[in-house]
Formats: C-alpha cells, sequence, structure tokens
C-alpha cells in the first residue's frame, strides 16, 4: 500500500488500518462486522485503484487464510465456504454503473 495511511504491515502484507481483521475469527477489530468491513473494503478499493488484479490476489490469499483459521476454530462451521468466497472475493467483481452511464440489460 502507499504512503497515505490506509494500511499498516503485518507481516509482508499491508492491511485497512482502520479496520483490520481480528484474527482468527476475521471480525473487524474497529466495529465488529464481518471482515471485509464496508469500511475496510472501501480503503482495500482505494489502494487497489489501479490494479483490480491485485486485490483479487491480496483477497484470494486472505481468503485461504479465513479458511484456516476459522476450520481450527470450530470445523463443523467451514465445510461449505461459498459464503465466504461471497464475502472475501463476490464484492469487488459487482461492478455498479457510474452516473450518467447506459444500465446494461
Amino acid at each position: 500500500m502507499t504512503g497515505t495511511g490506509a494500511g499498516v504491515p503485518e507481516g509482508d502484507r499491508l492491511l485497512p488500518s482502520e479496520h483490520p481483521p481480528l484474527r482468527p475469527l476475521w471480525l473487524c477489530r474497529r466495529c465488529g462486522q464481518p471482515w471485509p468491513c464496508g469500511r475496510a473494503r472501501i480503503a482495500l478499493v482505494a489502494e487497489y485503484r489501479d490494479n483490480r488484479v491485485g486485490l483479487f490476489l491480496y483477497l484470494a490469499g486472505l481468503l485461504h487464510e479465513a479458511i484456516d483459521d476459522l476450520h481450527r476454530l470450530n470445523p463443523s462451521t467451514t465445510r461449505g465456504v461459498s459464503d465466504l468466497f461471497d464475502r472475501f472475493l463476490g464484492w469487488p467483481g459487482r461492478r455498479h454503473p457510474r452516473a450518467g452511464s447506459a444500465v446494461p440489460r
């Protein structure tokens, strides 16, 4: 991440500093919502605005870590990981039309 204050180092990775994950629960340390919470998503989109593939790769790595962490805490809750997939990788792929642009049908 850049020096904008959007992230803090965790090992060799950077995380949104204002709303980082509380591991191994993968809840936001600040607001208690499932991570990435809305504010963390905003910070991630801003940080990776010019590198959409990088955002997906970063989130895919965190998804893998979250599955491992949550499985260790309670194996019965991580059998179906579709909710976790949507939580980590479903949101950045959603496109919202810009104001004034035509909405595809």
